[in-house]
């Protein structure tokens, strides 16, 4: 390599934005508010995507399905409660085909400001509590 290649190689490196190793994501404020409830901790799923759990049942998780839109979180939310959410706030609260016959909701994460998500994952919190002692129940 003659030395005019080998300096404009090395001004392209060195014009390179450097690699952010630490960038935040939108689930990064779910994790936060979410490992405040008793119980709760940061897990992934097979997929690499990161969920949160409570005695090892989930309670919330970034929506991988293709019909979630992009910073979508999913919630476990009771079919009631989903139906509520889904007429106070449209824009906030969907579901879609994929996710229609679970137990959960979707949510778009730049729409929820943390008093909301604090209370969402307090409701997915309890409803997964609720869940885990009628398992505990049934092996009885």
């Amino acid at each position: 390599m003659n030395r005019k290649h080998a300096k404009a190689d090395t001004l392209l490196v060195m014009s390179r934005p450097p690699a952010r190793r630490n960038q935040i994501t939108p689930f990064d404020r779910v994790r936060t508010v979410g490992l405040v409830l008793p119980g709760v901790e940061a897990a992934t799923k097979y997929d690499g995507s990161p969920v949160l759990k409570v005695g090892g049942a989930f309670l919330a998780g970034v929506a991988t399905h293709p019909s979630a839109e992009p910073e979508t979180l999913v919630v476990r939310s009771g079919f009631e409660e989903r139906e509520l959410l889904l007429e106070e706030a449209p824009d906030t609260y969907y579901v879609t085909d994929h996710y229609r016959k679970h137990p959960v909701v979707l949510v778009r994460l730049s729409r929820l400001d943390t008093d909301a998500l604090r209370d969402l994952l307090s409701m997915s919190w309890r409803l997964t509590m609720a869940k885990g002692r009628a398992r505990a129940e049934e092996a009885r």
